[in-house]
């Protein structure tokens, strides 16, 4: 595509060149093969991978199974675990891309490495909970989960602050969940 054709198209960012005028350029946002696009990706895809493989696991088991379980008196109702959900996803895809937008270092590959092991123990828990028809299972993992999600905050928030802050969110959830998960086991010999 000539420059021509791209200025219609694509907005472009004014820089000033080394004679004081004004030069034209395409965005970075939407150059073709950008950084941009691909740590969207990487942040956005396993999120989205977590979120229909753990459905899967889910939806298949509330009825009847999971709606004839005891549960206890403090466990919401079922309306407001998708929009929670959905928030906190949204917080871990944008942390995520945050931190993966930074330089390559050792603390961020730790980082990445505690978030990804996070991320799968979260889709395990729906399966261990959910497909398994096990609060026991869930239980199991839950507790790790937990622990991976605060190294990970710990890790992300020495990195990049307002990323670390996107996963208290999460951290609080679950740690709510694993009390509900303990008391559905409980309620459920």
């Amino acid at each position: 595509m000539d420059r021509d054709a791209q200025a219609v198209i694509l907005p472009r960012a004014a820089e000033t060149n080394s004679n004081g005028g004004e030069e034209m350029t395409i965005h970075p946002l939407f150059q073709r093969n950008g950084a941009f696009w691909r740590t969207l990706c990487l942040a956005a895809g396993p999120i989205l991978a977590a979120y229909l493989l753990g459905s899967l696991a889910t939806f298949a088991n509330l009825t009847p199974w999971y709606h004839m379980l005891a549960k206890p008196d403090f466990n919401p109702p079922d309306w407001i675990f998708g929009p929670v959900w959905t928030m906190l996803y949204i917080l871990m895809g944008i942390a995520a891309w945050r931190l993966l937008r930074k330089p390559d270092s050792e603390a961020r590959a730790r980082a990445l490495g505690f978030y990804f092991a996070q991320l799968a123990l979260n889709i395990l828990w729906s399966w261990m909970f959910f497909a398994m028809r096990s609060p026991m299972a869930g239980l199991i993992n839950i507790i790790p989960q937990w622990f991976l999600l605060a190294a990970t905050a710990l890790c992300f928030w020495r990195i990049d602050r307002a990323a670390g802050a996107m996963l208290v969110p999460i951290i609080l959830w679950v740690g709510f969940a694993s009390i509900l998960n303990f008391e559905i086991w409980r309620l459920n010999p």
